[in-house]
């Protein structure tokens, strides 16, 4: 099967691209978030390796979080007869799209079922957030808090984890992280925020050389003034 032109911002590094094209895969993957979330592509090239554990009729190719579940599941359940590793973390993040998830997932596997290497490892920003995203935007342009919650807490995996009070330290763990985002934004650029500096910082303060030095002196004008 012949395939279109790869997408220049597919994530991935070339050799995986070009082994993804290599599989004659029913379709090629050019958001590699989306296409890989609901593991349909992933059991597809388990079963050009593995053919007698994976029968394509059993995977349904739809976007519904069911499907994803009923997917994945399958996929999961022949990761632990393999005793093949993947973290939950990997799995759960490329079910709901978190940035970077499904890239690292696909390096994984390309790595297992080629035995190879990759020589250019994709960097991924530890937990799938969008933190590497608003990092190159400027400060005006960066997300709200409202806006880092929607980004980063997807309906599906709400849907998917329904304990309110799992749901709520997500939230919590983002706002923090927000709200330490901004506070090194005021640091990198004080006049923006109109930070202005505390007494403390305002304060005229030696050296820890000449503070010594002046130890003596002062210590003599105190004993001449007593005299």
């Amino acid at each position: 099967m012949a395939y279109s032109q790869s997408p220049k911002k597919a994530g991935l590094p070339r050799e995986v691209l070009k082994w993804l094209q290599s599989l004659d895969l029913s379709f090629f993957p050019k958001n590699v978030r989306r296409d890989f979330s609901n593991g349909y592509l992933v059991a597809e090239i388990f079963s050009w390796y593995f053919p007698k554990d994976f029968h394509m009729h059993s995977y349904d190719n739809g976007a519904s979080l069911a499907a994803k579940q009923s997917n994945w599941s399958q996929i999961e359940r022949f990761f632990e007869k393999q005793n093949i590793s993947l973290l939950k973390e990997v799995i759960d993040g490329t079910i709901h799209c978190k940035p970077g998830a499904a890239e690292l997932l696909v390096q994984e596997i390309y790595s297992f079922l080629t035995n190879r290497r990759i020589q250019t490892i994709q960097k991924v920003e530890q937990g799938f957030t969008d933190k590497a995203y608003q990092d190159q935007l400027p400060m005006v342009a960066r997300a709200t808090a409202s806006v880092a919650i929607k980004s980063n807490l997807s309906l599906s995996e709400v849907i998917a984890e329904p304990n309110i009070i799992a749901n709520q330290r997500k939230v919590l763990a983002i706002i923090h992280r927000h709200i330490e985002q901004r506070k090194e934004e005021r640091t990198q650029d004080p006049k923006r925020f109109d930070v202005k500096p505390t007494l403390g910082e305002q304060a005229v303060r030696l050296p820890p050389l000449l503070a010594h030095q002046s130890e003596p002196n002062l210590q003599m004008n105190t004993s001449q003034a007593a005299c």
